[in-house]
């Protein structure tokens, strides 16, 4: 610490990062071993690199004695470590940033560094993932971003992946990632009025996400897109069309009749009576049809 009368001058910090990179994985005077993944590639460390930069792995390196409660009497624990859900190169990602501050990312594993980011409390390579994802988002990646976003809390990067996904709807609900939404993520994308996709085109979107999910879960569709399908605009629909529905819903029960009821009957009455009101606004991408006049706005 710097006294009365001194100062602490900083050297070239990109010769230090530099000399720290090549301690990466170097088994030179590499202290402790992991083994990584299915692949169980060995990974080299040091100890006091990885424990003075990372609470969770202090406390994986070391274990306190039974009964003490003085952390200082710690001992090393020995290992290997064995850490066989995670991939090589994300776990190498995690060990460079550690050394050196600074992290190589690419679109194939900046999702699982970002997981293991927030699973050992690495808020700032969590910014540094959040950041590569916001610069190189994809229509292909967008929905396992939003994905993550949400399940970590990072509700800045979900209004970012939201916001991507309301400019190019129409491309979105066609990608694998779509249908490997959750339920609660995918109801979330539906309450946008902004999505550049017509309601027609939805409802198929949500009918394919369904049988995918009803499939991986084993649960019938319509349990399985219970939540999703409160958010379908069926009002907006036009009659020939709600017959259509009406007909593939038969095959699938994926839409509640109560549902399908009370479309028609905004029809009959010529506006959104009975209806919540966010059920009868016109999306942005929605096609303009002739009864959307007659869709007043009312109170819930």
């Amino acid at each position: 610490m710097a006294g009365p009368g001194s100062a602490r001058l900083q050297g070239d910090v990109s010769a230090f990062t530099t000399a720290l990179r090549a301690l990466v994985n170097n088994p030179q005077f590499s202290d402790v071993t992991f083994v990584v993944g299915r692949e169980q590639q060995k990974v080299f460390a040091h100890r006091c690199v990885l424990a003075c930069r990372c609470q969770a792995f202090r406390g994986m390196l070391t274990q306190v004695p039974v009964g003490s409660q003085d952390s200082s009497s710690s001992v090393p624990l020995q290992g290997p470590f064995i850490l066989g859900n995670v991939q090589p190169e994300v776990f190498l990602a995690v060990i460079e940033f550690l050394y050196t501050n600074s992290v190589t990312l690419n679109s194939h594993i900046v999702l699982e560094v970002l997981t293991s980011s927030v699973e050992y409390g690495l808020q700032d390579l969590c910014k540094l993932c959040i950041k590569f994802i916001k610069d190189t988002l994809s229509v292909e990646q967008v929905c396992e971003a939003l994905q993550a976003a949400v399940t970590y809390g990072q509700t800045d990067l979900q209004q970012h992946c939201l916001a991507f996904i309301e400019g190019c709807t129409a491309a979105v609900v066609r990608t694998q990632g779509f249908r490997e939404l959750s339920d609660v993520v995918l109801a979330q994308v539906l309450r946008s009025d902004r999505l550049a996709v017509d309601e027609l085109d939805l409802v198929q979107a949500v009918r394919e996400w369904a049988h995918v999910s009803s499939a991986v879960l084993e649960r019938p569709v319509p349990e399985v897109a219970a939540l999703p399908v409160q958010e379908l605009r069926l009002p907006l629909l036009a009659p020939s069309e709600l017959v259509t529905l009406e007909s593939h819903n038969q095959q699938d029960l994926l839409i509640p009749v109560e549902s399908i009821v009370a479309a028609w009957r905004a029809h009959a009455l010529r506006k959104g009576s009975g209806v919540p009101s966010r059920l009868c606004r016109p999306r942005h991408g929605t096609r303009p049809r002739d009864h959307h006049r007659h869709l007043e706005p009312h109170a819930k």
